[in-house]
């Protein structure tokens, strides 16, 4: 039996060129969604609302603050189901305040009470609900320049979600938490990062697949 090397290092050299690319194609599906944009100043920063992930957002505003690039925290939460309701109305009251984890983090970071704003959005469930309720507080209040802090991963769909809601109105910026733990160059080999991922390029689809059947 002959052994063919040139046909040997063909193989080898097309195997490589594949894992090589395959990194590189994954990456660039990573790196996509994560955009950065952050000004000299602006009048605050607003922290989008989510679960334990909270606190890399709640960091990376103070760390804005601590900076003096933003005057002001704005914080949300309140989400409230019909089932909450029904436990309110039968007495039910929560034992601390909805914004006392926020606040507590932020106050612990350095940032005075008074400079923290806590908004109540009982029916915001999703990033645009979310925009549609905190955008519209925050021209009323006359903070047109804003910095959307949020996760890594979220930070280009949140930046696009706002700046198309709220074009000629308010001033977007995005700010991804630095401490996020979202790794682009290698978030395929995270269980964890492998469902945000899925779950931000699905919601890419789902906010366009509405724009068609509007």
């Amino acid at each position: 039996m002959v052994i063919d090397i040139r046909k040997i290092f063909f193989i080898v050299l097309v195997l490589a060129l594949l894992a090589v690319l395959h990194e590189k194609i994954l990456t660039g599906i990573g790196s996509f969604l994560v955009i950065r944009d952050i000004p000299q100043k602006a009048d605050a920063t607003v922290v989008l609302h989510t679960g334990v992930d909270i606190y890399p957002r709640l960091v990376e505003a103070a760390d804005l603050y601590k900076q003096v690039k933003v005057e002001k925290i704005v914080i949300n939460g309140n989400r409230k189901t019909d089932t909450l309701r029904t436990l309110e109305s039968s007495g039910y009251e929560p034992s601390f305040k909805w914004y006392a984890k926020e606040l507590g983090v932020l106050t612990h970071l350095g940032v005075a009470k008074d400079h923290i704003v806590a908004i109540s959005a009982e029916d915001a469930f999703d990033t645009i609900s979310e925009a549609k309720i905190i955008g519209e507080i925050l021209i009323n209040n006359g903070m047109i320049d804003i910095i959307v802090t949020t996760s890594k991963f979220h930070s280009r769909r949140a930046h696009h979600i706002w700046n198309k809601m709220y074009q000629g109105k308010l001033q977007i910026h995005v700010a991804p938490a630095a401490n996020d733990p979202f790794n682009p160059e290698a978030w395929w080999k995270s269980g964890r990062q492998i469902r945000w991922v899925l779950s931000e390029y699905g919601a890419w689809l789902y906010y366009y697949w509405m724009k068609i059947v509007a």
